[in-house]
């Protein structure tokens, strides 16, 4: 199968939108299921793209996922600082899962950092369950970043997200 990736289209955003939010329910990574606030900024693919660049895994004119890219802290950084740009939101739907679509999509994020000004680093979150993630982190060359691990619901002990970086 030839995947292609490219800038998701403004026809695409509600379908990268869902697949990326259906990724984190079937998964079971969002803490409160269908109630979960994060729900909405997962499937607001639109709204990532007006201040960051939405990239889609394209095969036989289907889409397959899609991932984030925010070029060097941009306003959708959750952990990126100077110098540095954030991988977001990668998602692959179920039916097209093991395909490759999702290492193309973090080489996509790579290749953009390498080819931005002043960006010598390539960061990311990802929660302990996402380990098929980790395994592609880590073929490309991440590392883990512990002293970056992160709580994004501070009232929530038990959620805590760990953090890879790639020096370009």
């Amino acid at each position: 199968m030839d995947i292609v990736i490219r800038r998701a289209e403004p026809g695409e955003y509600a379908e990268v939108g869902e697949i990326t939010a259906r990724a984190y329910l079937d998964d079971g990574l969002l803490d409160f299921g269908e109630s979960d606030a994060y729900l909405d900024e997962l499937r607001d693919a639109a709204g990532r793209a007006a201040a960051a660049e939405v990239l889609v895994a394209v095969a036989d004119g289907r889409v397959l996922g899609g991932v984030t890219f925010v070029p060097s802290g941009g306003p959708l950084a959750d952990i990126a600082g100077p110098g540095e740009a954030e991988v977001r939101m990668p998602a692959v739907a179920a039916r097209a899962r093991g395909r490759g679509a999702g290492e193309a999509l973090v080489r996509a994020c790579v290749d953009r950092a390498r080819a931005t000004p002043g960006c010598v680093r390539l960061v990311l979150s990802t929660q302990r369950t996402m380990r098929a993630a980790h395994r592609i982190y880590a073929r490309l060359g991440f590392v883990r970043t512990p002293e970056r691990d992160w709580n994004p619901l501070p009232d929530l002990d038990d959620i805590r997200l760990l953090t890879y970086a790639l020096t370009l």
